[in-house]
């Protein structure tokens, strides 16, 4: 296994169709954008990449196949070089990253670019596409009538009643996340909003508020990587791929293992982003500890607890406190969401895993601006979708 370097990173703004950000633009056209910036970034040619990983879905272009790394390249020039379409719901992002990553670390290719590209629907992403009996997104969907903000509000009441988180608790972290948002270049939504702002916009499913759930969002981005030998002809500190890893979800998955009230043993509802995170964690050497900041998948406020707490990052019961400490915060003891997350800058699902390395490569290199999160060695980032694939990864400097 040869050591990995993230070389070049690019992002396309997001936004929403007809707005001024992405206004009418393809998804091919998003992504060429995004590309183009990874390229000159990296300082390196559209000719010397090798391979290209891409994330893809049933969202938008691909031919309608999910072909978004055949039209980039025909975008970009067919020059031949093969091409990976990866689809794992909004986890596709961090699973086309991991096969680009295990290309490069395995040495059959040197030079790799990731990518991933989102012109999304209106409304709330359906978890599942198709009427099939034996999908059980679509059974949980028309059986139970649970779609994800209702399955989101079910996990966030729980927490609720395990540990007394409020509803304003909840609130803050849209509050923080928003404040974190202003002067990122890249994110949808760069101005602040009050508490009572969040408190008074309406439930979706209760005790979520519209303002407490990722919108939509169009958007891309691209990253070059290569071989560590590689990257030190183009930059004498290139950011290191410590590990990138995939799981999926297992039979324990919110199987009741304390069951009268809160417990470091109790349920995990996300055992494929847990194992993703905890694998990455001993693959790396790198514990809990020693992570600078997280970006996480924010899909609702909810996790910004919850996750760190699975991963060790804190105790259990103890988000709360350390949120309310400004401790979150980029210049707090455990940033989470320093770029704002998932809430400013809404969901283009097969863009995000990307995005993550994007953005944990810029604070690795001190050039996140007003959201940088001071002395900067270790990033994670960690992306959970459907079909119970998860991913997750640690850069370093």
């Amino acid at each position: 296994m040869q050591e990995v370097a993230v070389l070049g990173v690019g992002i396309h703004r997001f936004g929403k169709t007809g707005d001024d950000i992405v206004g009418t633009k393809s998804v091919t056209e998003l992504c060429r954008a995004a590309v183009e910036m990874a390229l000159k970034d990296a300082g390196v040619s559209w000719n010397q990449i090798q391979a290209v990983a891409a994330a893809s879905s049933r969202f938008s272009g691909g031919k309608g196949w999910g072909l978004n790394g055949n039209d980039i390249v025909e975008e970009m020039g067919s020059t031949g070089i093969p091409v990976y379409n990866m689809s794992a719901g909004c986890a596709a992002g961090g699973n086309a990253f991991n096969v680009g990553y295990a290309l490069v670390a395995g040495g059959v290719y040197d030079m790799v670019l990731v990518m991933g590209g989102e012109v999304m629907p209106k409304g709330m992403i359906q978890t599942s596409g198709v009427e099939e009996a034996t999908d059980p997104e679509f059974l949980r969907q028309r059986c139970i009538g649970m779609p994800g903000p209702s399955f989101w509000a079910t996990l966030a009441r729980r927490r609720m009643f395990d540990y007394g988180t409020t509803e304003e608790q909840y609130a803050k972290i849209v509050v923080k996340a928003r404040k974190n948002s202003v002067g990122n270049p890249f994110a949808r939504f760069q101005k602040e909003v009050s508490l009572a702002e969040v408190l008074a916009s309406p439930y979706v499913s209760n005790p979520l508020r519209l303002f407490e759930i990722c919108p939509v969002s169009n958007g891309a981005a691209a990253v070059v990587i290569c071989s560590q030998a590689k990257a030190r002809q183009f930059s004498a500190k290139p950011i290191t791929v410590a590990t990138s890893t995939v799981a999926t979800v297992d039979f324990s998955d919110a199987l009741p293992r304390g069951l009268s009230g809160p417990s470091p043993s109790g349920p995990s509802f996300h055992t494929e982003s847990k194992a993703a995170v905890m694998r990455a964690f001993e693959q790396s050497g790198i514990g809990p500890k020693d992570v600078s900041f997280t970006e996480l998948q924010d899909n609702c406020c909810y996790y910004e607890l919850a996750y760190p707490e699975e991963w060790g990052l804190c105790a259990p019961g103890e988000a709360e406190r350390l949120l309310e400490a400004g401790e979150y915060a980029p210049t707090g003891k455990m940033p989470i969401n320093p770029s704002g997350g998932f809430v400013s800058f809404g969901e283009a699902t097969t863009a995000m895993g990307v995005w993550q390395i994007a953005e944990l490569t810029l604070q690795l290199r001190g050039q996140a601006g007003s959201h940088q999160v001071p002395n900067a060695k270790v990033g994670l980032a960690q992306t959970n979708g459907l079909g119970g694939n998860a991913t997750a990864a640690i850069l370093k400097r």
